[in-house]
């Protein structure tokens, strides 16, 4: 095995196993070096782990989804399925095992859409979806759905700001960029990394001609 460093990452798609877990493309990755690994530190599955996935589950269990292109941090949390048991309208919160399926409230699935960055240390609640191009901060704890090309930062994780203006990340949705084919992508790197919208939107314009006159 190779030496562990700040500068060695984990791809998402080369370490995944677990069934419930849905990787898009082959870009996303974790920073690994502190701990065991996206699997085995990071998404907390009370019930759909390794071990109690193959259980006969009382109830479904949660789907996590992650884009293309995420890069999440060292020492991020997802939480999971399984672990919804101790409801807050009842007036004793323990997680009896006689009355065990009437407490579980299932979260839904989360999902961390394209382009996202989670921040170190963050940690993502069950069934929230962050949208693509945000930015959660360090230390953050993300208790509710993320817009497309926000910041969120704190306990709980509020909106700092966008990342750009409204109409900015209305075209930067539209233009799909997360579905380009990988030659696509790959032409127009240049432009996407930088924030020229017009520089960006003229090369996609060009390319797109190119491949037509073909």
């Amino acid at each position: 095995m190779s030496e562990k460093h700040w500068s060695k990452v984990q791809l998402l798609h080369e370490v995944v196993t677990n069934p419930n877990i849905t990787i898009k493309g082959t870009h996303s990755y974790y920073s690994d070096c502190w701990d065991h690994g996206f699997e085995a530190s990071v998404v907390r599955y009370l019930h759909g782990d390794e071990i109690s996935r193959q259980w006969d589950p009382k109830w479904p269990i949660d789907k996590l989804h992650i884009g293309d292109y995420v890069c999440i941090a060292a020492e991020v949390i997802i939480l999971m399925g399984g672990n919804h048991t101790h409801r807050a309208d009842w007036f004793c919160l323990y997680p009896f095992m006689d009355f065990i399926e009437e407490a579980y409230v299932g979260k839904g699935d989360t999902c961390i859409h394209d382009g996202v960055w989670l921040g170190m240390r963050s940690m993502i609640m069950p069934g929230v979806t962050i949208g693509e191009g945000a930015i959660v901060a360090a230390n953050s704890v993300v208790t509710q759905d993320v817009e497309p090309y926000s910041i969120v930062a704190g306990s709980p994780a509020k909106r700092v700001k966008y990342r750009f203006e409204p109409s900015v990340i209305d075209e930067l949705m539209q233009l799909n960029i997360y579905d380009w084919p990988s030659e696509k992508f790959e032409a127009l790197k240049r432009y996407l990394c930088a924030s020229d919208l017009t520089a960006l939107k003229r090369a996609v314009e060009a390319y797109e001609q190119s491949e037509n006159s073909c």
